[in-house]
């Protein structure tokens, strides 16, 4: 995905910033909010304008929803396309990008054009796991189904588990097969890579993406109970419940280093540790599809065309892992949805032809996608740390109503957080937003309250409001003490939340920073959550270097997390970068105010 919601996050010493603004604009704003923009490839320089001259009044324009991860290339392909004639009309086709995971739920709730984007006529997600899982909506809801059961594939990637060569070897990659079940074992080990004669590389780490946003992060989610219940298909409910089932996944889930809602946070941030030199302290793997590890050993984690040959190759290369137990393919669905315009269809119908024709299969190739139907081109190989022999065996998603419940089940095993979060709610908070009637502080009042069904029974969650001259002349109150269960009140205090005062940021975040570390777990995701519109305006406040040293940490040592989100044209992102990158976390770039729905929600995501 080049997600969201995504921000870039860095580590211990102050890594190359530019990734960060890369994946920040080109994979999550662009994700959360455009995940993607531009466009530009094999298909020639071919603007919006140009694509209009080619079609004159009376044209035919499919829309098209795509997910990220495809979406520069299947813009390639559509500029080279428009123009072509169907049915004696010219036809046009117009690529809009967005997660898989957040296209079915605005599938599901009813598409709104001015939250979601323009209303697709064809959905083409990373996996029909997404699909399924708008079924089961639809029927949940008592509602007829957007999409057929006929929705071909226009381009396949297995999931894979990508590692740092050095680790994969240490584990006797690629003689010996390696699984979910080694993971485990790895993640349940107090020893955690002493055992294989590495002890400074730490405990285990796994990187692994938010189920409910993110097609690695089901598929991986899928994979795992596959995993441990030893099947290869016919998944039940009765499996999910086994009490053994049940420990494996939670023993997985203890190895999370954060989740997400896009690969690209890691995937970055591995970069910039690998380009620092320390890139096996960042995370031992991360569940990727396996074109991701292709484009990250290209040195272009966001697989964005645009960008592949501007950064070095990394010096520690990935390496995809095919689990043992089976994986599952994102296999890139083409489904038409049922509300489309019936003189639309056949323009739906040439464009998935010419997507499977020869030519655009060789492009999907040329970018390390396997074919429709399975078939690994010239860059699956060794060389390239991926084996075209592999998967040796691959999983079907599972019915509906098992996906929806490994999903719930899910939420109950997952690595819990304990997380502060901290809301800006300086004078300038209260500045109207044209064209919405409301304020900014209203408006991130509203995405706080929205987001906060994400947070789970066994998640610890604290509440603070920021600006200057607050409680006992300090720059922040506390609102709502760290703790379980707490989502009526915490809803309660942020709708309570207004504007004055300015801006304490760097007070402010080495409080909350200090606070969650005092409840550090290794058991737990530990977190901050930073949103502010403006810059430090305390001149008696810690200086930004002394913040960044006290929250910097030592190479591969556990940290507090502070995610950041830089709301409106005034956030200063440079510095709020900054601080995440020390932390390895993410920074969201907000700027745009009505975007702030849609990043807060990624944002928790992480937890």
């Amino acid at each position: 995905m080049y997600p969201p919601p995504p921000p870039q996050p860095k580590r211990r010493r102050g890594f190359a910033p530019f990734i960060v603004a890369i994946i920040i604009a080109g994979a999550l704003i662009v994700a959360l909010r455009t995940l993607v923009g531009g466009g530009g490839g094999h298909g020639g320089d071919r603007s919006p304008e140009a694509r209009r001259s080619a079609c004159p009044e009376g044209a035919i324009t499919l829309n098209i929803t795509v997910s990220s991860e495809k979406a520069e290339l299947l813009r390639t392909m559509a500029e080279a396309y428009s123009g072509r004639e169907v049915n004696g009309r010219c036809a046009e086709v117009v690529v809009n990008p967005k997660a898989s995971g957040s296209a079915m739920l605005a599938l599901a709730r009813g598409w709104d054009e001015r939250r979601d984007g323009p209303k697709p006529d064809v959905w083409t997600p990373a996996s029909s796991g997404w699909i399924a899982m708008l079924q089961r909506r639809a029927a949940d809801n008592d509602r007829a189904s957007l999409v057929s059961a006929d929705n071909p594939s226009i381009a396949t990637s297995p999931l894979v588990i990508a590692m740092p060569k050095p680790m994969a070897e240490a584990l006797g990659w690629p003689d010996k097969k390696i699984g979910w079940s080694d993971i485990l074992s790895l993640a349940n080990d107090p020893e955690g890579w002493a055992k294989y004669g590495h002890p400074e590389w730490g405990r285990f780490r796994l990187g692994k993406t938010n189920p409910h946003f993110s097609t690695s992060g089901l598929n991986a989610t899928i994979g795992t109970y596959f995993a441990a219940t030893g099947l290869s298909g016919d998944l039940g409910e009765a499996n999910l419940a086994d009490r053994r089932t049940r420990d494996f996944v939670r023993g997985v889930e203890r190895s999370i280093v954060h989740y997400g809602d896009t690969t690209l946070t890691f995937l970055s941030n591995l970069q910039e540790a690998d380009d620092a030199g320390v890139a096996l302290s960042y995370v031992s793997a991360v569940a990727v599809e396996e074109k991701s590890v292709w484009d990250y050993n290209q040195g272009n984690p966001t697989g964005d065309p645009r960008t592949l040959g501007k950064h070095p190759k990394p010096k520690v290369p990935l390496v995809a892992i095919y689990p043992k137990e089976g994986t599952l393919l994102s296999d890139n669905p083409y489904a038409v949805l049922s509300w489309i315009d019936p003189e639309k269809k056949p323009v739906a119908e040439d464009f998935l032809n010419y997507l499977r024709a020869p030519e655009q299969q060789r492009l999907f190739a040329e970018h390390a996608f396997r074919s429709h139907d399975g078939k690994p081109g010239e860059l699956i190989t060794a060389e390239n740390g991926l084996n075209p022999k592999e998967p040796a065996k691959t999983l079907s998603v599972p019915a509906p109503r098992v996906l929806d419940r490994i999903l719930r089940s899910w939420d109950e095993l997952r690595k819990p957080a304990h997380v502060l979060m901290v809301i800006d709610v300086s004078g300038s908070m209260g500045a109207d937003v044209p064209g919405t009637g409301q304020t900014k502080l209203e408006l991130a009042k509203q995405a706080a309250i929205n987001a906060l069904p994400q947070l789970g029974p066994n998640d610890q969650v604290g509440l603070w409001m920021f600006s200057t001259n607050q409680d006992g002349g300090k720059d922040y109150r506390e609102l709502v003490p760290m703790g379980r269960n707490n989502r009526d009140l915490l809803k309660k205090r942020i709708q309570g939340l207004i504007p004055g005062g300015g801006t304490g940021l760097y007070d402010t975040t080495r409080a909350a920073y200090r606070t969650v570390l005092e409840r550090h777990s290794n058991d737990v995701i530990n977190a901050v959550v930073v949103l502010t519109d403006g810059k430090n305006e305390d001149d008696n406040s810690i200086s930004l270097e002394d913040l960044l040293a006290e929250l910097r940490t030592e190479t591969g040592q556990e940290t507090v997390r502070v995610f950041t989100i830089a709301y409106g044209n005034d956030a200063d992102l440079e510095v709020l970068r900054q601080i995440s990158q020390v932390t390895d976390a993410a920074a969201y770039d907000s700027r745009e105010p009505g975007s702030i729905d849609q990043v807060f929600t990624a944002v928790l995501s992480n937890f």
